[in-house]
């Protein structure tokens, strides 16, 4: 355990999930509240490895790792790690809240480049975030935007890392790259098609490929086409560049994240005028994860560890897992009633 963990009291529930469960916490001596995500301690193994990645991360631009420790409650043993909590909700809760067509550009700038900035930290030693969308990008109450939920990364053979299996992939299928739905690779540039995606995301309000009729059609197309994901036709034209420089079919034609950073679109003298404040619109503003009266069974993230080797997969059965069959974490991740069939899927090696 941390010698810094706090001696702390445990609130209400604010999501849950087969393997773990994530709550309010309260610091008994300082009374400052952060969130803890817990899980059995015997079926710990997925949590003590993303306690591992945040343990090794330091940035302002991702969400905070506060310790972890190990309780005895309600006779079982439960692994805890302790991390910063973000009471503006996400970038999804945002674009809910506010409706379509989305957010305003300005703000899909300013997060854009939050985005860039954690990634581009990330990358420099080596490590893909693999999950990158609106749900896992959270938004402080002075509007300044923080990367979470690091339970997809990966360390990326080449630089820095130790990856021991490139077949190995996880995240979601609606934002994943072509060449991880085929089983290739899921290194550094698939993270930089998933910015494009999220960007749509923000913009339209909805999912990247949500035109398609089918889970599987869409992860056929997005693998096996010459197909994009459709620009939003109200994105300015400096967007629309950006895009085209996320959205390259050849991961190796991608720009990097330090490169996208002096993109006019989210360059720092593009952003430098636009203001972070945010006036709550209703309680919900304060909310980070769905409370205990709120959440609904179909909105929980499941978590299962599951080996699957891609490379070996034909086409046809590679989409299949992808859409569901036998990925790790599977979860309705939609935006409206378009997008319930699509999944986030988990897979580790």
């Amino acid at each position: 355990m941390d010698s810094a963990a706090p001696i702390w009291s445990r609130g209400k529930i604010l999501g849950a999930g087969t393997t773990a469960t994530v709550s309010m916490a309260t610091d008994s001596d300082t009374g400052r509240t952060f969130a803890v995500k817990s899980s059995p301690l015997s079926e710990s193994s997925l949590l003590q490895r993303e306690r591992e990645f945040h343990s090794t991360i330091s940035s302002p631009h991702i969400i905070s790792y506060l310790g972890y420790d190990v309780t005895y409650e309600n006779g079982r043993s439960l692994y805890n790690i302790f991390l910063e909590y973000a009471d503006g909700g996400s970038v999804s809760d945002k674009i809910q809240r506010e409706g379509t067509p989305g957010l305003d550009e300005s703000d899909v700038r300013c997060y854009t480049r939050g985005i860039l900035k954690a990634l581009s930290y990330m990358h420099s030693i080596g490590i893909a975030h693999c999950d990158v969308k609106g749900k896992n990008l959270l938004i402080e109450t002075d509007g300044f935007i923080k990367i979470a939920d690091l339970g997809c990364a990966k360390r990326v053979a080449g630089v820095g890392g130790d990856d021991k299996s490139s077949s190995s992939i996880g995240g979601t299928p609606a934002f994943m790259a072509p060449e991880v739905v085929r089983g290739e690779n899921q290194g550094l540039e698939a993270d930089i098609w998933a910015v494009g995606c999220t960007v749509i995301e923000m913009v339209t309000g909805k999912l990247p490929w949500s035109e398609m009729d089918g889970l599987f059609t869409t992860m056929n197309r997005i693998g096996f086409s010459d197909n994009l994901p459709k620009f939003p036709n109200s994105i300015s034209e400096e967007g629309r560049d950006f895009l085209e420089k996320c959205l390259r079919r050849n991961p190796e034609k991608r720009w990097t994240s330090k490169e996208l950073l002096q993109h006019p679109f989210v360059s720092e003298t593009g952003v430098a005028n636009i203001s972070h404040h945010r006036s709550p619109k209703c309680v919900l503003d304060q909310d980070l994860w769905l409370s205990d009266d709120e959440y609904d069974e179909n909105d929980i993230e499941n978590e299962e560890e599951e080996e699957v080797d891609m490379q070996y997969l034909d086409p046809v059965d590679r989409i299949q897992i992808l859409s569901g069959g036998i990925c790790c974490r599977i979860s309705n991740d939609a935006g409206d009633d378009d997008d319930e069939e699509w999944i986030a899927v988990r897979c580790w090696s």
